[in-house]
C-alpha cells in the first residue's frame, strides 16, 4: 500500500536527520583523533618547560608526575634518575624510553606520546597516556549519538505532525470528491476550504478550482438533462399521432392489403421510438427522483413485452419461449423493467433469422438468449457505446439500445452481463441485485 504524503515527508527528514547526524559523529570523531596527538604534544611542551624553569632554580625539583603522564630525569653525569616513580617499574619504563630519539615519538609500552628532551645537565623524559581521553572521546560520541537519535526522533515527529497539518486540507478535498455524486445539484458540489490559519495557499487554490469544476459539472448534467426531457416530451406527441394514424388506416377497409406491411413497420418504428423516448425520461429524471415503484412480478412483465413482441417473431417463424424457474417479485418501477426486456427482445429478433427465443426467470436473474448470429469479441467491447452498430448498413435499431440497458441497470441496481458466439447466439443476464422482496 503506498505511503501517504505526511509519511513520505516523515521519512525524507528523517533520512535527512540520520545522515546528518552521522556525518556529525564522524567528523568529531575524526577531528578528535587527529586532534589529540596535537593536544597531548602541547601539554607535554609546556609540562617540560615548566619542569626546566623550575629545575634551574631548584635542583632537587621533581619531573611531573600523574595518572596520565609519568617524566623522568636521568643526569648527564650517570648519576640516579630522578622520578616520582620508583623501583621495577620505573626501570622497565626507563628501558622503553632510552632508546627513543629526541623529540616527540610514539610511546612502545602504550598509547601515548613521548617526549625526550637533552640539555646539558641530563635528559627529561615525558610520556603522556591518551587513556582517558580515549574514554572521554567515547563518553563524547555515545553522548553525540544519543543526542542524535534524540533530534531524529523529535525532527521526525514534529515534522509528521506538521506535514500531516499540512495536508490534511488535501485529505479532506479528497474525501468530498470522493463521496461526490454529480447530479446537477450546486448543493452537492464539493465545499471550497474556508481561509483559516493551517490551510496553504495551493490547497486553497485547489480547493477553489475543484468548486468552479464542480459548477460546471453540474451545470453541464442539468442542460443534458433538460434537453433531454424536453427533446423526449416533445417527440413524444408526433409518435403518438403517427402510431394512431397507423392504426386507423390499417383498420380502414379500404386500405390495399399491399400496404399493411409497410403500416406495419411505421407502428413497430413508433413502438420503439416511443420504448426510446421512455427509457429516456427515466434516465432524465433527478437522481434522487424515481418513477412510481409498486410490487409486481417479473413474469408478468416478462410475458407483457413478449405478448407486445409476438407479432414481429411470428413474421420471422421464430420460436419464443419462457422458463419460470422462480416468481420473483420487485419493488421497483415496472416500466424500467419493461423497457429493459423491450429493448433486448428487439436486439433478439432484429439478429435472429431462425431458430428461437428464450427468456429465463430465475430467482435473482432474467436470461435472455437467441440463437443469432453472435457478435465477436471485438464487437462485444464495444457493444454498450452509444449509436454503435457491428453492421453499420442494418437498418433494424439506431445504435442505443444496449447503452440504454446498461445505464438503467447501473441507475437502478441491475447489472447487466452479456455472453456471445459467432454463430451461435448471444445471452443477456440481468442480475436482479436490488429492489427484491
Amino acid at each position: 500500500m503506498p505511503q501517504g504524503l505526511p509519511n513520505r515527508i516523515r521519512d525524507a527528514f528523517t533520512l535527512q536527520a540520520v545522515v546528518a547526524g552521522i556525518t556529525l559523529i564522524l567528523c568529531v570523531m575524526t577531528a578528535a583523533l587527529v586532534g589529540r596527538e596535537v593536544v597531548a604534544r602541547q601539554w607535554l611542551r609546556a609540562e617540560a618547560e615548566a619542569y626546566w624553569l623550575a629545575r634551574d632554580t631548584n635542583a632537587a625539583y621533581p619531573p611531573p608526575y600523574g595518572v596520565n603522564i609519568q617524566g623522568y630525569f636521568v643526569p648527564a653525569d650517570g648519576g640516579p634518575y630522578d622520578s616520582i616513580l620508583v623501583g621495577d617499574r620505573a626501570v622497565a619504563n626507563l628501558i622503553w624510553f632510552k632508546g627513543a630519539p629526541e623529540g616527540f615519538s610514539k610511546r612502545r609500552d602504550t598509547e601515548g606520546v613521548l617526549l625526550v628532551e637533552r640539555r646539558e645537565t641530563g635528559t627529561l623524559y615525558l610520556a603522556a597516556s591518551m587513556s582517558l581521553f580515549d574514554r572521554l572521546l567515547a563518553l563524547a560520541a555515545g553522548g553525540l549519538a544519543l543526542l542524535t537519535v534524540a533530534t531524529i526522533f523529535v525532527v521526525s515527529w514534529l515534522t509528521y505532525r506538521t506535514s500531516k497539518r499540512m495536508v490534511l486540507p488535501i485529505h479532506h478535498l479528497a474525501d468530498e470528491v470522493g463521496r461526490w455524486v454529480p447530479s446537477g445539484d450546486d448543493d452537492d458540489v464539493p465545499v471550497p476550504l474556508e481561509p483559516r490559519e493551517g490551510v496553504g495557499r495551493e490547497a486553497q487554490a485547489l480547493s477553489t478550482a475543484l468548486h468552479g469544476l464542480g459548477v460546471r459539472v453540474a451545470a453541464f448534467i442539468r442542460r443534458e438533462r433538460e434537453f433531454t426531457r424536453d427533446a423526449s416530451h416533445e417527440l413524444r406527441t408526433p409518435l403518438t399521432v403517427i402510431r394512431v394514424a397507423s392504426d386507423m388506416i390499417a383498420s380502414d377497409p379500404a386500405t390495399p392489403a399491399h400496404q399493411q406491411r409497410p403500416l406495419a413497420r411505421i407502428r413497430r418504428a413508433s413502438e420503439d421510438m416511443e420504448a426510446v423516448i421512455d427509457a429516456l425520461l427515466v434516465l432524465a429524471r433527478e437522481r434522487g427522483v424515481m418513477p412510481q415503484s409498486e410490487i409486481f412480478d417479473v413474469q408478468e412483465i416478462v410475458e407483457d413485452e413478449i405478448d407486445k413482441m409476438r407479432p414481429m417473431f411470428e413474421s420471422k417463424h421464430l420460436d419464443v419461449r419462457v422458463d419460470a424457474r422462480a416468481r420473483p417479485r420487485l419493488e421497483a418501477p415496472p416500466r424500467v423493467l419493461g423497457v429493459m426486456l423491450g429493448h433486448l427482445l428487439r436486439n433478439a429478433w432484429a439478429f435472429t433469422e431462425r431458430g428461437s427465443v428464450e427468456v429465463v426467470i430465475e430467482r435473482d436473474r432474467i436470461i435472455v438468449r437467441d440463437t443469432g448470429i453472435g457478435m465477436s469479441s471485438e464487437v462485444l467491447q464495444r457493444v454498450y457505446d452509444p449509436f454503435y452498430r457491428a453492421d453499420p448498413f442494418s437498418q433494424t435499431g439506431k445504435g442505443i439500445g444496449l447503452s440504454i440497458v446498461r445505464r438503467l441497470g447501473t441507475r437502478f441496481g441491475w447489472p447487466v452481463a452479456l455472453e456471445s458466439t459467432p454463430g451461435e447466439g448471444t445471452t443477456v443476464t440481468i442480475v436482479l441485485a436490488e429492489h427484491l422482496v
